[in-house]
């Protein structure tokens, strides 16, 4: 099948080069022309593991090509992908422009009967709004049917969430056109579940609402924990075993960021607003999760009599580990609080440093390792769970000022604590603590 793809971003990109390597000749066509020369290179704009290589071995196996030319992307495309950003407005509702622009362009470009296929995250109705700006700017005499086939592909594991999925949405009202979409993804080998389009579109969004609840339930239940002296990780564990709540979803920490959850949540609560219908719920969901985002700053406060001229170590900056993605991380509340403060502030993160000298403010200080970052530090602050952290040898936090470590994602067992002369508070757990000196 001959497709194109609009858009390569996380999203775009990540299909394109996946379908590409299930034996489609794929076009990925983006407006950025230095980003597409680098990409024809084979050079990925985004880190996620296995990226690179499947770019270069489908651009070798000339299955896989990069454009700026809409005309050019278009021409003999059976099916063309609509993968572009959909930013979030100041309402919290979605901003169409770009898939709205694509559609016009598509409408423009296209010479024989095509399938369009929404993968960009849009609010319940944009599929049809988008057929119908399509037939209103059509060219050419032809057939273009739209169908909506949102992504769930998580950051960091992108590649291989394409090839072991769930499930594949099709949403369609022909039954024609969700037939070869079906045919196209059949190599993949995942589970297909065919609905309406309003249908599959609604699917996107409560899935990640329900995942970005279960993430704020078993914070808010963290925080009881350490209030009771119960333990966080034992509590979610026993939650876990329920088939019925899964153990998915549930590790304790300072809140969900990234692309998805923080702007589809908001969208959720703006689509239930449009219809008069107050989503409470998910309302409490967001502020949970605005408040869990600074805890390690209540927590530090509780230690430190001031953190003015303190040199605080920050140990990851991206939202999750195995992506460069600065976008919604805890890192920007984190890190602008404590420089507000007064704080000395040296980062580490084994990915991200150099989009987070883009983002965060240029007082910051950047080590290339953990070993760096803590030396005389008086405190250590974790908020990504990097494996480059988590496996630390832990004497390295002997060479700090003193040894007070604040972990927001729990990276280390409690019992390999107790061995340390360190002092350790983490999320929903009892503190470890090894030494009774006050801090100054």
């Amino acid at each position: 099948m001959k497709i194109a793809v609009v858009g390569t971003g996380y999203v775009g990109l990540v299909t394109g080069v996946s379908l590409s390597e299930i034996g489609h000749d794929v076009t990925c066509i983006d407006i950025d022309q230095k980003k597409v020369e680098k990409m024809q290179k084979g050079i990925s704009p985004i880190y996620e593991p296995g990226l690179d290589e499947l770019m270069t071995k489908n651009i070798q196996e000339e299955r896989l090509f990069f454009t700026t030319s809409h005309q050019h992307g278009f021409d003999k495309a059976d099916v063309i992908y609509i993968a572009v950003g959909t930013p979030e407005n100041e309402d919290g509702s979605a901003n169409l422009a770009f898939v709205e622009q694509v559609a016009k362009d598509i409408a423009a470009n296209v010479t024989k009967d095509t399938i369009v296929v929404t993968k960009s995250t849009v609010p319940v109705g944009t599929n049809h709004r988008i057929q119908q700006i399509i037939n209103i700017n059509l060219i050419n005499s032809v057939n273009v049917e739209v169908v909506s086939n949102p992504e769930f592909l998580k950051e960091g594991s992108a590649i291989y969430d394409s090839f072991n999925g769930d499930r594949i949405v099709i949403g369609a009202d022909s039954v024609e056109a969700a037939n070869v979409i079906e045919d196209i993804n059949r190599p993949f080998g995942v589970p297909v579940f065919r609905t309406d389009i309003r249908s599959a579109e609604m699917i996107k969004y409560a899935s990640n609402a329900f995942l970005a609840t279960k993430i704020s339930f078993i914070n808010e239940v963290s925080n009881i924990c350490e209030r009771v002296d119960a333990n966080i990780e034992d509590v979610a564990q026993g939650m876990g075993m329920d088939k019925r709540i899964g153990d998915k979803f549930l590790n304790a920490g300072i809140g969900y960021g990234g692309s998805c959850f923080p702007k589809d949540t908001k969208a959720l609560i703006q689509i239930a607003g449009n219809v008069d219908y107050d989503f409470e719920l998910l309302k409490g969901v967001v502020n949970v999760n605005k408040k869990q985002q600074g805890l390690l700053i209540d927590k530090l406060d509780e230690r430190l009599p001031t953190i003015q001229g303190k040199r605080i170590a920050v140990l990851g900056l991206a939202f999750k580990p195995n992506t460069d993605d600065m976008r919604e991380a805890a890192s920007h509340i984190i890190v602008d609080k404590l420089l507000e403060r007064g704080a000395e502030v040296v980062a580490f993160d084994p990915i991200a440093i150099e989009n987070a000298k883009k983002t965060l403010s240029d007082k910051v200080r950047y080590a290339y390792n953990v070993e760096d970052a803590v030396k005389d530090a008086d405190a250590a602050l974790i908020l990504t769970e990097w494996k480059e952290i988590k496996d630390v040898d832990l004497n390295v936090f002997s060479s700090m000022n003193y040894p007070l470590v604040i972990d927001g994602r729990n990276c280390f067992h409690l019992d390999d604590m107790k061995d340390k002369s360190i002092e350790y508070h983490s999320i929903g757990r009892p503190s470890v603590v090894a030494s009774k000196q006050m801090l100054v």
